[in-house]
């Protein structure tokens, strides 16, 4: 075999590899170990700020009585809130928030405060439940 025929079949198999190779995976880009860890800090970070929200709206004594008073262990409650998803968890926790705008507001009373923590700590138990 010549040299330009050993050439000529090394650049045909060349070029056949690469025809045979997706675009879409021609053009991913390996991602770096900094920017991986960059994301699952920042990850964490969003995961821990959500839980606290959610578990600050259990925290009240009033919460907590009125959990009782459901019939639910306000401790099980807490300790389900971290067993919820991510995005479980963002979800409860922008009802967290709409909810203490809403009581700031004064367009939900006190009592209607206490009747939605415990129905959402019901939804919690249910979630972690199933």
């Amino acid at each position: 075999m010549t040299f330009k025929l050993r050439v000529g079949l090394l650049v045909s198999g060349l070029l056949v590899i690469s025809l045979a190779v997706p675009p879409s995976m021609r053009a991913q880009q390996i991602a770096r170990p900094a920017d991986i860890q960059k994301e699952l800090v920042n990850a964490t970070e969003t995961r821990m700020k959500n839980r606290e929200k959610v578990t600050e709206l259990f925290s009240s004594k009033s919460a907590e009585k009125a959990l009782k008073g459901a019939g639910m262990d306000p401790g099980q409650v807490k300790t389900a809130v971290a067993m919820l998803s991510d995005a479980e968890l963002a979800q409860l926790a922008a009802r967290s928030d709409k909810l203490h705008e809403d009581f700031a507001a004064g367009k939900i009373s006190n009592r209607d405060l206490l009747i939605i923590i415990a129905a959402i700590a019901v939804l919690i138990l249910i979630i972690v439940a199933v």
